[in-house]
């Protein structure tokens, strides 16, 4: 199986239950605004990593947000990349297997821990966190590192999910940006992957 492959947007399935839409959406558009040609080599250069279950299924395990976004600017297929061959396990083992590997995400955008039959089987079925979008623009403003620890914006999602009010995230979104950005240098966040104090 080669390393690098081709699939359809629309049989990926995911393996976490959200996405942050604002996020999602700001992908999408800088996806629209590109050449089809441009497009096309973008997702090459961005493969999805993911994990072969049964009967072939595609598991992507990160890039759900671009998968998402290329999916909603009407991309109809993008390149991946295979991390592990599951094919052969019984989905409980497989389960296991995504778990044990950090693979999988069952946390709701209230932090809150699913069975893994919740995991919707479509991209296009992810729930909205609007806090894994706070996540997003906070490390893009330099509040954290980006780093290799799997679903690490994840953890910061829920960092600020219990420091940040939702009324003031929903109502005026900047700033809830820069009440995270001070929380994001506090001591408070420092055993968080991808702290970095400034």
């Amino acid at each position: 199986m080669p390393k690098i492959q081709q699939a359809s947007l629309r049989d990926l399935h995911p393996t976490q239950l959200t996405v942050g839409m604002i996020e999602v959406q700001d992908k999408k558009k800088r996806l629209e605004a590109m050449r089809p040609g441009e497009r096309q080599d973008f997702m090459k250069a961005h493969p999805m990593p993911a994990v072969v279950g049964r009967q072939g299924v595609l598991y992507i395990t990160d890039h759900h947000h671009l998968g998402r976004a290329a999916l909603d600017a009407k991309i109809v297929s993008g390149f991946f990349a295979v991390e592990a061959d599951l094919s052969k396990c019984a989905p409980e083992a497989f389960w296991k297997e995504m778990d044990d590997n950090q693979w999988v995400h069952p946390l709701d955008e209230n932090g809150v821990r699913h069975v893994y039959s919740m995991i919707p089987d479509k991209l296009s079925m992810l729930k909205d966190d609007v806090y894994r979008s706070l996540a997003g623009y906070i490390r893009d403003a330099g509040g954290f590192d980006k780093t290799p620890t799997a679903f690490a914006e994840f953890i910061w999602a829920d960092f600020f999910r219990r420091n940040v009010p939702i009324e003031t995230v929903r109502s005026d979104f900047q700033t809830g940006v820069q009440a995270g950005l001070s929380l994001a240098h506090s001591k408070w966040a420092s055993s968080i992957p991808g702290f970095n104090g400034k």
